[in-house]
Parts: structure tokens; C-alpha cells; sequence
């Protein structure tokens, strides 16, 4: 329960200044996936056949889109906040020597990430109901939420400038966004590539999502695989926070 109470304080700290942007983080939301919507749903996908699942190419890619854009906003909005305390305001050092336990620490920042994406899966949503006429049933977070922005905190604590987050999304969000079977069904690619693919947590986001959304064969491992990641960067992320000399 201590831990908890010090992850709520810090996520309300968190919250006080999101709140003031939520229509900012809610239209920022809405122009990737538009274009993806676009390039890719009413583009590539009218000269595409029937696919896997769903009724047209548009409505097998809206699942992966929430989360593809749920790990773009959570990792971004979690690493970009962590940097500006850490390396502009000069704020963090005070937030390290208050009376927290690292792991409510590290919770809290993870929960405002996680109203981030969340707020960015709404506006998916709302896309979808327009597009397709269904997108309730995207409504199934699992733990994609609390993977991509513990990831990005683990990276805000890690790096020593903006430069080096660019270089972090060059070689990890972007190879997730495009090989985390957003656009493509996973079980259809070679052998080799596949253990990629599923070596990366957006698959398993992805999977679940469309399974829910489109009524196909839920894959019980997905949330097991994002669950068992989640832990793992807590782990991480605590052990950063308790040892971090800034």
C-alpha cells in the first residue's frame, strides 16, 4: 500500500501538468494514425484481397494502429517528460531525494504514460467508428500500455541528451512500428523473420487487439508476454530510480 500511495503521488504531480495539454496530446494522437490510415487502409489496402481477418485491409490494420500509436505516445510522452526534468528544469534531483519508494516512482510515471496512450487509443477508436462503423471492441488494453511507457522510462533515465532519443527511436520504435505485425498478419512470414517479429512486444499487442476487435481466436499468450515484459522493466526501472546520480 506505501508503494502505491507514493505512485499516486507522483502520478498526480504528473497529472497536473498533463491535464492542462490533454486537447494537445489528443490531437497529436490523431495525425499518424490518420496518415497510416490513409497510406496504408484506403491506399495500398484497395488493390490488396480479402485479408486474414475483418471485412477489408482498413478494418485488419485499425487494431495494430491503437497499438502502434499507444507505444509512439507512451514511450515518447514518458522519455521526452523524464529528459526535460532530468536535463532542462533541472527538477528530477528533487523528485530522487523525496521520501519515495523507487518502484512507486517508477509506477507513477508509468501511469502517465499509460492516460497518454490511452488517450491516444481513444482517438483510434473514434477514427475507427467513423472509418468502419465498429471500434468498441478495441477497447482491451492488456499490458501494452505499461510496457511501452516502462520502456520509456528505463530510456528517460538512461539517456544523456535529446540526440541520443532520437537514436533510440531510429533503432527501436521505428523497427517495432513497421515488424510488430500492424500491417500484416505474423503467421504469414518466413521462419527467420517470424522469431523477429515475435521478439518484439507490439506483436503480441497487435495480435490481441485484432483478435478481440475482429472476434478471432484469442492468443492467451499475448497478455502473458506483456504481463511477464511489464514485470521486467519495473524490475528494471525501480532498480534505475534507486540507483540513479543525476
Amino acid at each position: 500500500m506505501h508503494i502505491w500511495a507514493d505512485a499516486l503521488t507522483v502520478f498526480w504531480g504528473e497529472w497536473l501538468d498533463l491535464r492542462v495539454r490533454l486537447p494537445q496530446v489528443f490531437a497529436s494522437g490523431l495525425v499518424s494514425p490518420l496518415i497510416y490510415i490513409l497510406a496504408f487502409g484506403f491506399g495500398l489496402g484497395s488493390s490488396l484481397s480479402q485479408p486474414p481477418m475483418g471485412n477489408s485491409y482498413l478494418e485488419f490494420i485499425l487494431p495494430g494502429m491503437v497499438a502502434l500509436s499507444s507505444m509512439i505516445i507512451s514511450f515518447a510522452g514518458t522519455t521526452f517528460s523524464i529528459c526535460g526534468d532530468r536535463l532542462f528544469n533541472k527538477t528530477f534531483e528533487e523528485l530522487l531525494l523525496a521520501p519515495v519508494h523507487p518502484l512507486g516512482v517508477y509506477v507513477g510515471k508509468v501511469l502517465a504514460g499509460v492516460v497518454r496512450g490511452l488517450l491516444t487509443a481513444l482517438a483510434i477508436i473514434l477514427m475507427s467508428v467513423i472509418f468502419t462503423g465498429n471500434g468498441w471492441g478495441f477497447v482491451h488494453p492488456l499490458f501494452l500500455f505499461l510496457v511501452f511507457a516502462g520502456l520509456g522510462v528505463i530510456v528517460g533515465l538512461s539517456v544523456a541528451s535529446l540526440e541520443t532519443v532520437g537514436l533510440y527511436n531510429n533503432f527501436l520504435i521505428v523497427p517495432m512500428s513497421f515488424l510488430g505485425g500492424t500491417f500484416f498478419d505474423p503467421n504469414t512470414v518466413p521462419g527467420l523473420l517470424k522469431a523477429v517479429v515475435y521478439a518484439i512486444p507490439l506483436t503480441y499487442a497487435s495480435v490481441g487487439l485484432r483478435a478481440v476487435a475482429l472476434g478471432g481466436v484469442f492468443p492467451w499468450y499475448a497478455p502473458l508476454v506483456l504481463g511477464a515484459m511489464a514485470m521486467v522493466l519495473a524490475a528494471i526501472g525501480a532498480y534505475q530510480f534507486s540507483h540513479q546520480q543525476d
